[in-house]
């Protein structure tokens, strides 16, 4: 049955990509967590989804020309709720310091593209490695020429490639680049694509399923990951299924 995966954490309950978020996700039980990262001007990894910080905080600002120390001034929680305020944008470092006893999936999206970050690939794995994370890391990316760095970098890695529109025989393309998993889109979501993936030793992780029937629907369709803003609803689907 579906690995249930918190995207941007319990981002529906709490601001997304934030600590209350994860803190929330494991909360409520949630088997893998999701979330996206940028690197500051002084080569920070940080755990946000734009490439902008405007949208999830009271400032503004691309993330590549902040600092650390003048993106942490920020407050990304009272966008989404004043309970929220003061909330700040966590470093991915500060979210491994809390998963570090969990033994869930971390699921690390690497936010490249229309802005690049070069040498983030490097950064990334060397951090997992120095956590020991590195069975329970995949990276995802819209940008696959970043998780083929990943790859050259180290074959062991992870990588799961995200996609939009229907692709034909992805499974195919995924083995070309040596990537366990697809993460598409989740309409995307046909017995086609679920058997070839089967057949093929390609695992299938689609976003981002909310609805109650449409979860119950893409678990029975015989995915391997549900990606999802309510990993509360995820898990009451998948032990409803499980009876």
């Amino acid at each position: 049955m579906a690995l249930v995966i918190a995207h941007r954490g319990a981002s529906a309950y709490a601001p997304e990509n934030t600590v209350p978020a994860f803190e929330k996700a494991l909360e409520l039980g949630t088997e893998g967590i999701e979330l996206d990262v940028h690197m500051t001007a002084d080569g920070e990894i940080v755990v946000i989804h734009d490439h902008t910080i405007d949208r999830t905080s009271n400032g503004k600002g691309m993330v590549k020309d902040l600092t650390l120390d003048e993106i942490k001034k920020f407050d990304f929680g009272s966008w989404f709720d004043t309970s929220f305020e003061g909330v700040s944008i966590p470093t991915l470092r500060e979210v491994m310091e809390l998963l570090r006893d969990w033994d869930g999936l971390l699921n690390i999206e690497i936010k490249s593209g229309p802005i690049f970050y070069p040498g983030i690939e490097k950064k990334l794995i060397d951090m997992v490695k120095e956590y020991g994370f590195n069975d329970r890391v995949i990276f995802s990316s819209f940008n696959h020429y970043s998780l083929r760095d990943i790859k050259s970098l180290d074959p062991s890695m992870k990588i799961g490639l995200l996609y939009m529109a229907g692709l034909v025989e992805p499974y195919n393309y995924a083995k070309s680049l040596g990537a366990e998993a697809l993460h598409p889109f989740y309409y995307n979501i046909v017995p086609e694509i679920v058997e070839g993936c089967k057949k093929n030793g390609v695992k299938l992780n689609p976003f981002t399923v909310n609805d109650k029937k449409e979860i119950e629907m893409i678990m029975a369709a015989g995915v391997d990951g549900i990606i999802t803003d309510y990993p509360d609803r995820a898990l009451e689907v998948k032990a409803k299924l499980n009876r």
